[in-house]
């Protein structure tokens, strides 16, 4: 499959005010050296623990932030280096879906006007020609149309993610990322939109990113899942792979957090201990090691490359010989 979104060690600072005026001045790294690569037609799921870098990833994917560093390329066209109108021109390819469906809509526009309100900024048709695509979208979303004179305050949590899943779809894109898309829905009303952005992706041809901290929901959209540990991805690879068989302390420490209603299935919990390091002053070498029983002198003083272990990609200096054969191949990323 050909590779539609492709990121070439993307960073990005925030720069601090300073605490005194003799004291440094410091930066916090949110995402640290990411490459990764998404081809068409593909979901990956982006998953980690609050404040571990995947929405700052998202926001640079969306080009709503500029990277310290790196490259984010849409095929083959580097984003970062378009002007302003070029850059308008190509977000008709790329599109967001928000965490909160009330913050990201405007409480002043009624939902049709929502929804039509990119159709007009693009000069997409007549005015008969919009409103009919309204409609349209309106049906593909599951939104009654008569909700569509309705204000965002006036409608459900859930009907109003589907007015921004309708306002994100409405160009034709190619990539949708949604950001924590279902986390501030009713777990009634989740897994309704899990399933509607997993059929418009199949009925659409869309390529997905779905940005979450919950496991169970990226084990029923992914095709495959990139883990991040403050800033770092650390582990990539299929769903099926990483779910059955992870290889990183972390991933596994997610997967054991996962509630099961079978006591006898949990096994043995790994929680990680202490809490995560400051982002403003991460863990030399391997940033998971202050949390990791299997960590040696070798995880303070060097950072793990993501190397080929297993059938996946993954960032640990002992992975293949905690939890696989040691004749299992690996190869290193150059």
């Amino acid at each position: 499959m050909s590779v539609l979104l492709s990121l070439s060690h993307v960073g990005k600072d925030y720069p601090l005010a300073r605490r005194g005026p003799f004291q440094p001045r410091r930066t916090l790294r949110a995402v640290d050296d990411v490459s990764l690569e998404v081809a068409k037609g593909e979901t990956l799921g982006l998953v980690g623990e609050s404040g571990c870098g995947k929405s700052s990833l998202a926001r640079l994917i969306m080009q709503l932030e500029a990277p310290s560093q790196g490259s984010v390329s849409l095929d083959g066209m580097d984003l970062a280096k378009l002007g302003k109108s070029a850059l308008k021109r190509a977000r008709r390819d790329f599109q967001m879906v928000f965490q909160d469906p009330y913050a990201s809509l405007n409480p002043r526009m009624k939902a049709r006007a929502i929804i039509a309100e990119a159709l007009h900024n693009y000069g997409m048709g007549t005015a008969a020609e919009v409103a009919a695509r309204v409609e349209e979208l309106a049906r593909q979303v599951g939104l009654g149309a008569h909700l569509l004179d309705r204000f965002p305050h006036e409608l459900s949590g859930g009907q109003c993610q589907r007015i921004g899943i309708a306002r994100a779809i409405a160009l034709n894109p190619r990539l949708i990322v949604a950001d924590e898309a279902v986390s501030a829905l009713d777990v009634s009303i989740q897994a309704q939109i899990l399933n509607l952005i997993i059929r418009l992706q199949a009925e659409l041809g869309l390529t997905l990113i779905f940005v979450s901290h919950d496991m169970s929901v990226i084990a029923h959209v992914a095709d495959r899942v990139a883990v991040m540990y403050l800033g770092r991805i650390v582990e990539l690879g299929d769903t099926d792979t990483i779910f059955s068989r992870p290889l990183h302390p972390y991933t596994r420490t997610l997967l054991a957090a996962v509630p099961t209603p079978t006591p006898a299935a949990r096994g043995r919990r790994t929680a990680p201990a202490g809490e995560m390091p400051s982002p403003l002053s991460p863990p030399s070498g391997c940033h998971f090691r202050t949390r990791c029983a299997h960590a040696t002198a070798l995880c303070a003083e060097a950072a793990p490359a993501l190397r080929e272990v297993g059938g996946r990609s993954v960032a640990c200096h002992h992975a293949q010989t905690l939890y696989l054969p040691t004749d299992a191949p690996e190869v290193v990323h150059a």
